[in-house]
């Protein structure tokens, strides 16, 4: 890996672990149905300006209903889970939870994909099975009915983001990895327009809350996926994947710097266990990408 693929790899990290600090401030004021339309509408209009300027063409009317399943399971039901998961556990919380995601895709890939669970594999999912439970018993915020359905809905997510990577190779969605990520926001924001009405804003926005609203959307979503696609098309999707091991890092380091939550041993410790497992799994030889 160049110098300056390590370097994107690490402002990616840092920019992505900054979402959950970003969700923290904006989901008790919007709620998470609102946080989360405009954060992939926001993404969707910014992405669909940048392919004008490449002039490449934007996503095709007559595959739509790709797109709308797409932007579902990878951004949209995504977005809304961790939007409710922030009203309720720090952000190092659901950083942590989402770096199970490459578990979920390691077993959903043996599930519908015919993919083997190597020892490796099946090791990463212990241990990260041991990271969570760590952070779930041993954290810093006190465990009751809402942090276990704020845990509950950020493994929900993962699961989401899992079969999005299933869904994708299984029905060959196609179109350049620049597409598909512009495709995949607005088709979240379609998803998400009509549970607008039944969602009501839980107070005005103040301007702390719009402008961590633009970074969300336009640092956190349209610019980190071209970070994260450029990174691909540079060191492949297996070394792309290992900016999964920092976000959780830097979203305890937000976190705790401009939110004042506070890192544990038992944080540290579960997160350090959720990184090996997700190494265990992403870095199998064999493994192909999800």
């Amino acid at each position: 890996m160049r110098q300056s693929d390590f370097i994107r790899l690490l402002l990616l990290a840092a920019i992505w672990g900054a979402s959950f600090l970003f969700m923290r401030v904006i989901a008790p004021v919007l709620g998470p149905i609102w946080t989360a339309e405009l954060r992939v509408g926001l993404a969707g209009l910014a992405l669909c300006v940048w392919m004008l300027f490449l002039r490449e063409p934007l996503p095709a009317l007559r595959q739509w209903k790709q797109y709308l399943l797409l932007g579902a399971a990878s951004s949209g039901f995504p977005a809304v889970l961790y939007s409710y998961a922030a009203l309720h556990v720090p952000a190092g919380y659901s950083a942590i939870m989402n770096a199970t995601t490459p578990l979920w895709g390691a077993l959903m890939a043996s599930l519908f994909l015919g993919e083997k669970l190597t020892q490796r594999k099946l090791a990463g999912m212990f241990t990260g099975v041991l990271g969570v439970a760590l952070l779930v018993k041993l954290g810093p915020v006190t465990l009751n009915t809402e942090v276990l359905l704020a845990l509950l809905a950020c493994s929900l997510a993962t699961i989401c983001y899992a079969l999005a990577g299933v869904y994708t190779k299984k029905l060959s969605v196609s179109g350049s990895p620049t597409l598909l990520a512009t495709a995949s926001q607005v088709g979240a924001a379609v998803m998400l327009l009509p549970a607008l009405p039944f969602s009501p804003v839980h107070a005005a926005p103040s301007v702390q809350v719009v402008l961590a609203m633009a970074a969300l959307a336009l640092i956190c979503s349209a610019l980190a996926y071209l970070l994260y696609f450029r990174l691909i098309s540079d060191v492949g999707p297996t070394r792309a994947l290992t900016v999964t091991f920092l976000i959780p890092l830097f979203a305890l380091i937000w976190g705790a710097v401009f939110l004042d939550e506070h890192i544990t041993l038992s944080t540290l410790a579960g997160c350090a266990a959720v990184v090996l497992a997700t190494w265990l799994v992403a870095g199998s030889p064999k493994k192909a990408s999800t």
